[in-house]
């Protein structure tokens, strides 16, 4: 595959996408193929069967390859899922000598510090996001590289995973006979996607629903602030509606999505939906009124957890207020009259986010759908990790040609790898060594 070249792989609950991609003249993402498959064997989030789940990756994989005739041999994965959850913590290192500035390796010592935190059994640290530093007690610094100090230290957002559940991701897209080329957080992948800048620095609550989970990711001052993931979703819903209705899941599904609303209050009592009854029974009449009521108390549920997650970062303060609100996406935030609902029900702007922040003009509208905002934000990833690859291979070179007959002393200042690199070397390697 070209370097320009991208592959988002998004295992959700419901669906499985592949999605491939490309950076454009114009630096926007041009969606090259997408391919799209019923995930069988995933679990809120979780994968629970990993036979059905290799068999879902290859499909969709299948079906992006045939639609763009490229052949998919790297990936770049999400991970979310009832099991991550994030903490606040601020940790400190005393530096041995404060005559000289502060580099990246006292941060890389210090980030490397928190990694040491005593995690319940079979978690694992899966990212370390410094929010501020304060040097020799001076609060609020956004970059503390080059500044003079003797005790350097930072609140930082801790996210932890599961180890487990990660590793069987990674064993699933290694079966589907793919190369797992980076693993990123879900939440903040559909971020990427459908924010602006401007929308991060003023704050703002990511919401986005999908079938098994609903993922938040609260941005302020163009930092992530809090994240967490709610292990309900559109299929709660649809659950609701085939009990309430005693109808079966299919037809669940589909009232859900042609007929079914977030706001009861619009429905006539006289407005009746018919279902084919099974197999030789009488058909089923079903009132739209009852239909939204069954969604709009699950709907609610799941908004008032979410709004919970916001009030724990502090919302309510006046110095961590959200201005830009929140916004909406994945497959859930189409409902019908959901915007309104969640103006409603948190006083906070609202709108329904579509990943167009990046793609290119051209895109299909099927593209710039909430339903794929997870992917293209893995795609976007994707490519900026082949961006901060080409440079580094770009600043060896030069230094390999500057100095042949020597060896090498200094090496080129590199970007900090993200934890989610080491932890996707880690992942790999502990594949390769299992087999």
């Amino acid at each position: 595959m070209e370097h320009n070249i991208a592959v988002g792989l998004d295992i959700g609950t419901t669906k499985i996408v592949a999605m491939i991609g490309r950076k454009n003249e114009y630096g926007k993402v041009e969606i090259l193929g997408i391919g799209k498959s019923k995930s069988l064997g995933v679990h809120r989030g979780v994968v629970n069967n990993i036979t059905q789940t290799i068999q879902s990756i290859q499909q969709a994989v299948q079906e992006a390859e045939a639609s763009s005739e490229i052949k998919i041999e790297a990936v770049t994965v999400g991970i979310a899922g009832q099991h991550i959850r994030s903490l606040q913590h601020s940790d400190y290192i005393t530096r041995a000598n404060s005559d000289l500035v502060i580099d990246e390796n006292d941060i890389d010592k210090l980030i490397n510090q928190v990694h040491k935190l005593v995690m319940l059994p079979g978690e694992e640290i899966i990212h370390v996001l410094p929010q501020e530093y304060k040097v020799d007690g001076q609060a609020e610094i956004k970059e503390p590289i080059g500044m003079y100090g003797g005790r350097l230290e930072a609140n930082f957002h801790v996210v932890v995973g599961q180890v487990s559940s990660i590793r069987n991701i990674g064993r699933c897209v290694q079966s589907a006979g793919l190369n797992l080329e980076g693993i990123t957080l879900e939440p903040l992948a559909s971020a990427n996607a459908v924010l602006s800048q401007e929308e991060k620095e003023a704050g703002v609550a990511l919401i986005d629903i999908g079938g098994g989970t609903t993922d938040l990711a609260i941005f302020r001052d163009g930092i992530i602030r809090h994240t967490a993931v709610i292990p309900f979703g559109g299929n709660v819903i649809t659950e609701d509606i085939k009990e309430g209705c005693s109808i079966i899941e299919k037809q669940a599904e589909l009232l859900k999505i042609k007929f079914g609303s977030a706001w009861p209050g619009e429905n006539k009592d006289n407005e009746i939906v018919s279902i084919p009854g099974l197999r030789g029974r009488e058909p089923k009449e079903i009132t739209l009124k009852n239909l939204s009521k069954i969604i709009h108390a699950r709907v609610v549920e799941i908004i008032e957890q979410v709004y919970v997650e916001i009030k724990n970062y502090g919302h309510e303060e006046q110095k961590k207020k959200l201005i830009a609100g929140i916004v909406l996406t994945g497959g859930g935030s189409q409902l019908k009259h959901l915007k309104q609902l969640v103006e409603y029900i948190t006083g906070m702007d609202t709108r329904i986010g579509y990943p167009n922040e990046h793609l290119a003009g051209d895109s299909d509208d099927d593209v710039t759908s909430p339903l794929y905002a997870t992917a293209v934000g893995l795609v976007l990833d994707g490519l900026k990790r082949h961006e901060r690859k080409r440079v580094e291979q770009i600043e060896e070179a030069k230094i390999n040609d500057l100095k042949p007959q020597e060896t090498i002393e200094e090496k080129p200042v590199k970007e900090r790898r993200s934890f989610l690199d080491k932890l996707t070397e880690r992942v790999k390697d502990f594949l390769d060594n299992a087999e």
